[in-house]
């Protein structure tokens, strides 16, 4: 049985208030909770600020390139069902480059949890108009406002087909660590975006304001979180500001809808070993 003191790798160097911080703590939490040996987690990262988080978790662990997390993570999991893959990344890494990819390993409700690090902005790169900034937001790129409407991360999910779609909040992390209990146990894909303040660069989405207009679905009176359609509502409505379990289906993921490939086939590498002279020679 792990603890959280056990998933504790490096110090995190992100900027003191950063909302990556309540991120890995909710990980830290949930995970002991899970009863997995830590040697069957594993967490895929991308690049940013958010791609930190892989050498902080003590895992094992894949830092990848730029919007590639989900290709890699779901060969992981595909290869061995066995492990519990994670997923993490900011705004830009899944909604920009990565978004294709999350669009089809939500469709394939992939047995991964992908935790997305939404702060507004391109924060390593020290202030630029991400896919998730408003329609006016002024940046280093956009100094007269964004003139493009941006990505609304809960209905690009549930249009996608994602089966766990939820959103936390990096100033209450005591309902984020439990959303990512959720996550973590539910045996298909599940988005967590976390709006997950950037204390550096993006003071207009701070604690204060995201406190102030996020509506809590958890507690919201007769809200059943398995009708697609009140979920669409939501999302619709409140223009995506909530927080709480937004939607969970019962459909089966994909590992477990492939006929026969419940664990990876058995490989005998003794033959292919003995005529690698032999296709070395067909090749030269």
């Amino acid at each position: 049985m792990i603890s959280s003191a056990d998933l504790r790798a490096d110090t995190p160097t992100w900027c003191p208030g950063c909302g990556d911080f309540a991120v890995l703590a909710a990980l830290q939490r949930a995970l002991p909770l899970l009863g997995v040996p830590r040697e069957n987690i594993v967490i895929v990262s991308g690049i940013g600020c958010s791609g930190k988080i892989s050498s902080y978790l003590r895992a094992y662990g894949f830092h990848g390139v730029h919007g590639r997390t989900l290709p890699v993570a779901t060969g992981i999991k595909t290869a061995n069902p066995d492990l519990l893959v994670i997923a993490a990344g900011g705004d830009g890494d899944g909604y920009a480059i990565g978004v294709s990819h999350f669009i089809h390993a939500a469709r394939r409700n992939i047995d991964v949890t992908y935790i997305v690090m939404d702060n507004h902005i391109y924060g390593l790169t020290t202030g630029q108009t991400s896919p998730t900034s408003p329609r006016g937001f002024k940046s280093k790129t956009t100094p007269a406002g964004a003139a493009e409407e941006p990505v609304d991360p809960l209905a690009l999910a549930l249009a996608s087909g994602a089966g766990f779609v939820a959103q936390g909040f990096s100033g209450e992390i005591g309902q984020l660590a439990s959303i990512c209990e959720q996550a973590l146990r539910y045996r298909g894909f599940a988005l967590v975006n976390v709006l997950s303040p950037c204390v550096s660069f993006n003071r207009e989405y701070s604690y204060d304001w995201l406190r102030e207009h996020l509506v809590d679905i958890d507690h919201e009176p007769g809200y059943d979180p398995h009708d697609y359609a009140t979920a669409v509502r939501y999302v619709t409505e409140h223009h995506g500001l909530l927080r709480g379990a937004v939607y969970v289906s019962d459909r089966p993921g994909y590992v477990e809808s492939l006929v026969g490939t419940r664990r990876p086939v058995d490989v005998d590498w003794e033959e292919p070993k003995a005529r690698w002279p032999e296709l070395v020679a067909e090749f030269n």
